[in-house]
């Protein structure tokens, strides 16, 4: 919702509450509830929920998906996001790499603590996505804490596109306004994820 606000919004100012500000009160959200520390990170990187994630609270490994365009067909290609809220090990890297590769283009790996030496190591040995449509190289799978969200840090990938269906612009004064149910227009949740041909 914030995402369309903006949208409709491009000046406003406003202020969420209730939402963790800090990594401290992130960790509280985490410790309370996994799932919902999961569903509140997963804006922070402008990802969708995967299907059936918030329903049956299942950890399939793939919690959000972003779509992106970066070539001339505009076909969507797909970066998938995983967030974990600590007690992650080079392994949980190694896997979410291999789903990656399997699945989707890209992938961010969202996590609380800070990444070690190894899992950092984990990343590099998985390469670089090269962009035809940008002439650039991007990391197939990067690692972002919280703390690098909430400080501003995104995610290097080309520019997005369609993970959130676009707001309507509110008409001028005269016009009919549209509805408040307009902002919330197809806002379901990404298809569960399967292999996308590369």
């Amino acid at each position: 919702m914030r995402y369309r606000l903006t949208d409709v919004f491009p000046d406003a100012q406003f202020e969420v509450r209730g939402e963790p500000a800090d990594v401290g009160s992130a960790r509280m959200l985490a410790e309370a509830d996994r799932y919902q520390f999961q569903w509140w990170a997963l804006p922070l990187v402008k990802a969708k929920p995967v299907e059936g994630k918030e329903e049956t609270g299942a950890d399939r490994g793939i919690d959000g998906v972003i779509n992106f365009v970066d070539d001339a067909t505009g076909k969507l290609k797909r970066c998938l996001v995983q967030v974990k809220n600590g007690h992650v090990q080079r392994r949980d890297i190694g896997d979410f790499v291999t789903t990656v590769n399997r699945g989707a283009r890209m992938g961010i790996f969202v996590s609380l603590d800070p990444p070690t030496g190894p899992m950092r190591q984990e990343t590099i040995a998985a390469g670089r996505y090269h962009s035809d449509g940008w002439q650039r190289d991007y990391p197939n799978v990067q690692i972002l804490t919280i703390e690098d969200l909430l400080s501003g840090k995104q995610p290097e990938m080309p520019p997005t596109r369609a993970t959130f269906v676009r707001a309507g612009r509110i008409a001028a004064p005269g016009h009919q306004q549209p509805a408040m149910a307009g902002l919330l227009e197809d806002a379901r949740p990404a298809p569960s994820v399967g292999p996308e041909s590369k």
